[in-house]
């Protein structure tokens, strides 16, 4: 259905405000035709807005809301006035008018941040039943949208419009709508202030950001209720940390899985397998996990193995394990219909699969052939979903498991029938209801059963389809891309799009999916995804070979070069996964989250920062020595070659291929690991930290753990924070550690980049230590205990910025 919110349709309005009902948290307004509004303070800057068009609310339920989230006690103010209602909460402000229920919501300076424009309405769902609810906002003056998840589209989502409705699309070109992934979160930026909006609803879902009316923006669903959150920041960053706090953070990965992976369609017989973990290795290039696709199965059952092609998968993955890789292996949810097949059995003896509206089993197309599917909207089928893991993970070794196929695909129509009936955990429904949260609920229970038998190490899972939350149990893929520069630039908007929606943990198919990439644009394609959280080269076998080796020299160099900077930054990548975890902050982000005080920063695409030290501008065209760039504001040193470059302006960055623009912030520690093949091939004797002279104070943090396990939980970590800054000729590195963790090295090895004058002496709490310099690249080095608290680099001039 076209919804076109400026036609004249029958729809219809909230009455006049006849009842209020107060608590300390919310307030409940009812109107004289029966609809009514629950404005609920979350917390002080998050209120949610529940509407009912028949008097009674809906019970409260969410697949979305992270369950081990803090409630915190919210008082609400609510003040009577001539023609509205005022609701205060610490920080923010919000009218609900008297006739029409319309609200709008103000900073405590009285900003308008966002306002209805007709507000809540809704029409009847002629064909289904239900209402088709739907509202509408007011554009601000120069207002931004960002957010929604995978869209292949431009950053800023003003002027657009979107679905989320999980769809197989394979080969899906920029603007195509919609892809796998249901995100119903955006945010909007107008006056420099942001805030954000996650309309909770599962059932098909559209967003209008002004492409209808340019003034007004919009967001409806082909049924159930409006209950959205307004998350207000003020920064895009906090409300990206808000939601990601609401719908809950990931716990931490095993340090492994931020390692290089590999993966086609299909690596097969056993032989390939060993040959490819071999090609790795005798190559020296760094991997740590191996990918099976569906042709490991026995006929494509889901839980077996070909016995042609794998006869003694546990030796395999043991001598696998003995030169360091981890297999993951793939699972999606179609089970044959086979009646000599256990996992079928199972499922029919206890009636676990879905079921059309007049009571026969859903029967759909997919790899094996006819197949079942499980209603993981049930909590007995996610359990017993889980427990079918028992045998890949702990029995066989098996470390990750890939979801796929998940939105859920099938081959003759797409998807389910409109008719199939879900549980929806007692709130029964048809798949209108439970098409977007299908692919999360497979993602949890295969989360649970990976989690289950991997303890006490710690799980890996990989989605190809999810709702909001769906973080909390998987990483994710941008799905099946093709081998284009088209598609190296959408990888590039997608996963900051992502990362901004919650989901941090993400990455696309290195090098394209379908068709296949030439050496230039797989080098290229790595030089990106070496900054992704999840980092996997994927192909389509039937398109050619892609693993590093595949292109000849010099992309075999360059290839394992960009792989080996992977691993050195690992420590890195995973202090920022971590303050992903504790603070929902996103591990990738765009300049607006950079700096949103600088409008040149709104429109910006290609560059992004991961974490808070790095920035990164991939090359996106073929045969250019170099691009131009946006550098935010403050000081930025060229990875390369330690030139510092002043922010809040356009520069040209030399990126011939054995480069990629890379800029690290001025006063920065950035630690770095020593190469290896794979994670724990070495004890690491000593890290490295890069640190970048600057005069502002600057705070950097390195968090480790171990990697594996949950020793963590139990206090064992080290949480370091290293300040530094530039005073009377001074230049100091300080740390502070926390934590009951120790570390497995004994010292730093200090590199000081960037130094305006030579160094005259070098103290380490006080005490002086050798030291050396390079003149040539002026460089300073020491090292140092690593359990030291100030350094200080004596005799250095205060004129350089």
């Amino acid at each position: 259905m076209i919804n076109d919110l400026g036609a004249k349709r029958e729809e219809y309005f909230a009455g006049t405000i006849r009842h209020v009902e107060t608590s300390e948290n919310a307030a409940v307004f009812m109107c004289d035709n029966r609809v009514g509004l629950k404005v609920e303070a979350i917390s002080n800057h998050i209120l949610r807005f529940k509407y009912t068009t028949d008097g009674k609310f809906s019970r409260d339920f969410s697949y979305a809301l992270n369950p081990d989230r803090k409630q915190t006690a919210v008082k609400l103010k609510v003040k009577a006035l001539p023609d509205h209602f005022r609701i205060t909460t610490k920080d923010l402000i919000c009218t609900v008018s008297n006739q029409g229920l319309t609200t709008r919501i103000l900073d405590k300076s009285g900003t308008v941040l966002n306002e209805d424009e007709k507000g809540f309405h809704w029409e009847e769902h002629k064909k289904y039943g239900g209402d088709i609810v739907k509202m509408s906002k007011v554009i601000q003056p120069n207002e931004f949208f960002y957010g929604l998840g995978d869209k292949p589209d431009n950053m800023n989502l003003r002027d657009k419009r979107f679905q989320n409705w999980g769809s197989d699309t394979y080969g899906y070109k920029k603007g195509t709508d919609p892809l796998y992934k249901n995100i119903n979160f955006f945010m909007g930026l107008h006056r420099k202030q942001a805030y954000g909006i996650f309309f909770d609803n599962t059932f098909r879902t559209s967003f209008d950001f002004g492409k209808e009316r340019s003034t007004v923006s919009s967001f409806w669903a082909q049924g159930g209720t409006m209950e959205y959150y307004f998350i207000y920041g003020p920064s895009l960053t906090q409300v990206v940390e808000k939601y990601t706090t609401l719908t809950g953070p990931p716990e931490l990965p095993p340090l492994w899985s931020l390692g290089y992976h590999q993966c086609k369609w299909s690596y097969y017989p056993e032989s390939v397998v060993k040959n490819l973990a071999k090609g790795f290795r005798d190559r020296k290039i760094p991997c740590d996990a191996l990918y099976l696709d569906i042709d490991y199965m026995d006929g494509f059952r889901c839980f077996t193995w070909s016995p042609t092609h794998f006869p003694d998968p546990k030796r395999l993955v043991q001598e696998l394990k003995e030169d360091g890789f981890k297999m993951v292996v793939i699972i999606d949810p179609g089970i044959k219909v086979d009646h000599d097949y256990p996992v079928y059995q199972e499922g029919i003896e206890n009636d676990y699969f879905c079921r059309r509206a007049d009571g026969p089993l859903y029967k759909g197309t997919v790899w094996p052939g006819l197949c079942h599917f499980p209603d993981f909207t049930r909590e007995e089928v996610r359990t017993w979903w889980s427990g079918l893991f028992k045998g890949l993970i702990e029995e066989t070794g098996v470390k990750g498991v890939w979801n796929d196929m998940n939105e859920p695909a099938v081959f003759e129509i797409g998807t389910f029938p409109n008719d199939v009936r879900h549980y929806y955990d007692g709130e029964p429904g048809s798949h209108r209801k439970a098409h977007n949260i299908y692919g999360m609920q497979m993602a949890r229970a295969t989360y649970n059963g990976v989690k289950q038998f991997s303890y006490p190490d710690r799980p890996f899972t990989i989605t190809r389809s999810g709702y909001a939350g769906v973080q909390r149990f998987a990483s994710a893929w941008t799905g099946d891309n093709i081998a284009s520069w088209d598609h190296l630039w959408l990888a590039n908007i997608q996963c900051q799009r992502l990362s901004i929606s919650g989901m941090s943990f993400v990455g696309s198919d290195i090098g394209g999916f379908i068709e296949t990439p030439d050496g230039e644009l797989y080098i290229r394609w790595l030089q990106l995804g070496i900054f992704h959280p999840f980092c996997r080269t994927h192909s389509s076998g039937d398109h050619g070979d892609q693993e590093p080796w595949s292109f000849g020299e010099p992309y075999t160099s360059l290839a394992r070069k960009f792989i080996e900077l992977r691993y050195q930054l690992l420590p890195y990548l995973y202090t920022t996964f971590w303050q992903y975890t504790s603070r929902g902050t996103p591990m990738l982000r765009p300049l607006a989250l950079l700096d949103q005080n600088d409008p040149e920063c709104y429109h910006r695409m290609a560059e992004f920062s991961l974490g808070d030290n790095l920035v990164v501008c991939p090359i996106t065209q073929p045969g250019v020595e170099g691009r131009i760039m946006y550098l935010p504001q403050g000081h930025w040193y060229n990875f390369w070659t330690d030139e510092m470059a002043a922010g809040k302006r356009e520069i040209w960055a030399d990126a011939p291929l054995e480069k990629v623009p890379m800029f690290v912030k001025a006063g920065a520690v950035l630690p770095f690991y020593p190469v290896q093949q794979y994670v724990g091939e070495l004890a690491v004797a000593e890290v490295t930290l890069h640190v970048y002279y600057g005069q502002q104070i600057c705070v950097s943090e390195l968090y480790e753990d171990g990697g594996e396990g949950y020793g963590y939980a139990e206090g064992k970590f080290q949480q370091k924070t290293f300040q530094t800054s530039a005073v009377d000729g001074v230049f100091t590195v300080m740390q502070e550690r926390t934590g009951e963790g120790t570390d497995a090295y004994q010292d730093y090895k200090i590199v000081i980049h960037g130094l305006p004058v030579a160094t005259a002496s070098v103290l380490a709490d006080g005490q002086e230590v050798a030291w050396e310099s390079n003149a040539e690249t002026n460089l300073v080095t020491v090292t140092v205990p690593s359990e030291f608290n100030t350094l200080q680099l004596q005799g250095i001039s205060a004129s350089k910025s």
